[in-house]
């Protein structure tokens, strides 16, 4: 049995406190209000769906040691679940990478951050593709998405691209998530998918149209539709903290989820895209934004200094991403629930990690 005790602990009803969080076997056993407890914050590990590569090491031609090195980086941000993130590519392309992450799944058991699957995003994309190979969208391709391997979690695709609402019924069919990104869909065509069975929207504001009072984008049909969660970039480039802040308000604190985004900057590329980083974030030659250099950690903390409440801002982070990924047995801290835990400092730095009680 191991206890760790917080001044505020992040549980289902919001942060409580002082009190302490027993774990055993890999599951939390108690949860107990104490008189006193170190200044921290005890909060679920958190849940990054949306990783292309960190520092040097890009996911789509990761391999061997590689793997070990992404681990421990994502530990070093309190990251314990996390979905590899394959850009645009040709189609033919994908099964390596696919294969690649599936070896690193298999590894042996040890205090490693759990890859929930693969989150493709692209190449159904449509007329916001970012820093997406133009060349390289092509529409829905029914036959090629019914034979994805089944550690494929999640599929970011546009709207409009064709086929986009038969895409999104066969894979919410196989357990698959739809997210719906890198678009310029009317509101009959995003609807669609929505009825179809699409349950988030990637990168709020990034790769869409925006919100307009007369002319309202995919921005503002996603935070009105309250079936959708929303993935948002906190790294004050991608999204202005003004705008983080209006997101979470918008979506309130069931339907934000924050996101990474991260690549491979200092390897110079994102599967085959070239970038540099340059003003805050990684960039084309042109400028256009191509992911991020942003630690989940640093998510939270641009979250909570742009006025979004803590208990939000590590929800968005944990529990969210967590639940609509379908890891049902984490991301909140209660009895049963595996105890992938993150201690964080009085100024939101990550101290310890557990992964299934272990520490990591």
């Amino acid at each position: 049995m191991t206890s760790v005790s917080a001044s505020g602990v992040l549980t289902a009803s919001g942060l409580v406190g002082p009190a302490r969080v027993s774990f055993d076997d890999g599951f939390i056993t108690a949860v107990e209000l104490v008189d006193r407890a170190p200044e921290r914050v005890l909060t679920p590990g958190f849940v990054d769906l949306q990783v292309n590569g960190i520092d040097d090491i890009d996911v789509a031609s990761a391999d061997g040691a590689d793997w070990d090195q992404l681990d421990a980086r994502l530990l070093a941000q309190g990251v314990t679940t996390w979905c590899p993130t394959l850009v645009t590519a040709d189609l033919s392309r994908y099964a390596a990478s696919l294969d690649r992450i599936a070896a690193a799944m298999a590894r042996p058991p040890a205090p490693r951050p759990t890859i929930a699957g693969v989150h493709l995003e692209g190449p159904f994309l449509g007329g916001a593709p970012g820093a997406h190979r133009r060349d390289q969208i092509v529409p829905v391709d029914l036959e090629w998405l019914g034979d994805i391997p089944g550690h494929v979690r999640i599929v970011t695709l546009a709207p409009e691209s064709p086929g986009a609402a038969a895409a999104t019924r066969l894979l919410v069919d196989r357990g698959v998530l739809v997210s719906l990104g890198h678009t310029t869909a009317d509101e009959p065509t995003f609807d669609a998918a929505v009825d179809a069975g699409a349950r988030l929207v990637t990168h709020l504001f990034n790769g869409m149209s925006g919100i307009h009072h007369r002319e309202p984008g995919v921005a503002a049909f996603a935070v009105t539709d309250d079936r959708l969660s929303a993935s948002l970039i906190a790294d004050g480039v991608h999204v202005h903290p003004r705008v983080v802040a209006f997101a979470f308000r918008a979506l309130g604190k069931e339907r934000t989820v924050l996101v990474t985004d991260a690549v491979a900057w200092r390897s110079g590329r994102v599967g085959s895209i070239g970038i540099e980083l340059r003003d805050g974030a990684p960039r084309l030659v042109d400028g256009t934004l191509a992911g991020s250099a942003l630690t989940m950690d640093a998510a939270v903390r641009t979250a909570v200094n742009a006025g979004v409440p803590l208990d939000w801002a590590l929800t968005a982070a944990s529990t969210n991403p967590a639940r609509i990924v379908g890891a049902a047995d984490r991301g909140v801290i209660e009895p049963g629930r595996r105890a992938d835990l993150v201690v964080l400092t009085t100024d939101l730095a990550v101290e310890q990690v557990w992964v299934a009680g272990s520490p990591a």
